[in-house]
């Protein structure tokens, strides 16, 4: 048989940001320090920021330029073992027990634990993504998405798979992993993440880009849209993030924004387009209303005043 080979990891930080490229993802210097580090280390990375900064994108696009599977644990509150790590199948087992009592295979003690022991025994678990990503022949990329959705115990019960890489069950033992996995975290921050787990990973905080990197990320997700556009969105997004909104647009929204001009074959921004289009950009009324009721306006006038709109 085969043997897998394992991942060639970059070996610079440099090479990070090559091979992330390579995926079209951005990712300025620091953020790839982080990421270099966490893999050269073999230490979970623990990646905090606002929504649409590009958090999960960091997995996916790093699963895909490793060419390894990514297993996402995608947190929310009600959160168990069950639905992340394993659970036994009760059905098969049923199964079992009514073979065994038909086939009146139960004589004695002997018999009970022989059939205990198949009833709990590998090929009757079901594996859930962080069982998974232990058993993997070849590294994934485990992605525990939002974990501040999930409720606090889950953080715990996170600390024996990211310090240890293995998972104990109780009724068949403990499961190492024989290629550990790539584990980021992301967080928004809607709750304070327990400290014992941040200790076992390495930490970033994932800020909002400069308007130069803004600018290279929708150029390379939007390339339909004009470069004049593009400036001009990415300026006013910039801008629109410094006034005290609710929810501030994330790149994600940018991008998003410049695509749906695009399809109205905006050729420059104007009130009327940007009116019509907030939707895109805000997720909650009360920003938008801000917006309708002058800060467009505002926004528009100082884009005009740096020559950046007709």
């Amino acid at each position: 048989m085969t043997k897998t080979p394992p991942l060639t990891l970059p070996d610079s930080v440099d090479a990070v940001i090559a091979l992330l490229a390579t995926e079209n993802y951005v990712c300025d210097r620091r953020l790839a320090t982080a990421l270099f580090l966490s893999l050269k280390l073999a230490r979970p990375l623990f990646l905090e920021g606002e929504p649409g900064v590009g958090k999960t994108e960091l997995a996916k696009t790093l699963s895909a330029a490793l060419g390894t599977a990514l297993l996402r644990v995608q947190c929310f509150e009600g959160l168990d073992i069950a639905q992340t790590a394993y659970e036994w199948n009760v059905a098969r087992q049923m199964i079992e027990i009514r073979l065994a009592e038909a086939a009146h295979s139960i004589h004695g003690e002997g018999d009970r634990e022989r059939l205990t022991h198949s009833l709990y025994s590998r090929n009757m678990l079901i594996e859930r993504p962080l069982l998974q990503a232990l058993t993997q022949s070849r590294s994934p990329v485990l992605l525990i998405d939002e974990l501040d959705r999930a409720d606090e115990p889950f953080d715990a019960f996170l600390l024996e798979v990211l310090a240890e890489n293995q998972i104990t069950i109780p009724e068949f033992g403990t499961v190492r992993a024989d290629a550990p996995p790539i584990t980021i975290i992301t967080s928004n921050r809607t709750r304070e993440i327990h400290d014992a787990l941040k200790r076992r990973c390495l930490y970033h905080w994932v800020d909002f880009p400069t308007v130069e990197r803004e600018l290279e990320i929708v150029r390379l997700k939007a390339p339909g849209a004009a470069d004049r556009l593009t400036i001009q969105v990415v300026e006013f997004v910039q801008r629109m993030r410094k006034l005290d909104l609710f929810k501030a647009p994330g790149v994600a929204e940018t991008i998003d924004w410049t695509n749906a001009l695009v399809a109205l074959n905006t050729i420059r921004l104007d009130p009327a387009t940007v009116h019509d289009t907030l939707g895109v950009l805000l997720k909650y009324q009360d920003d938008i209303v801000k917006l309708q009721s002058g800060d467009t306006a505002k926004l528009l006038d100082e884009l005009r005043a740096r020559a950046l709109l007709d």
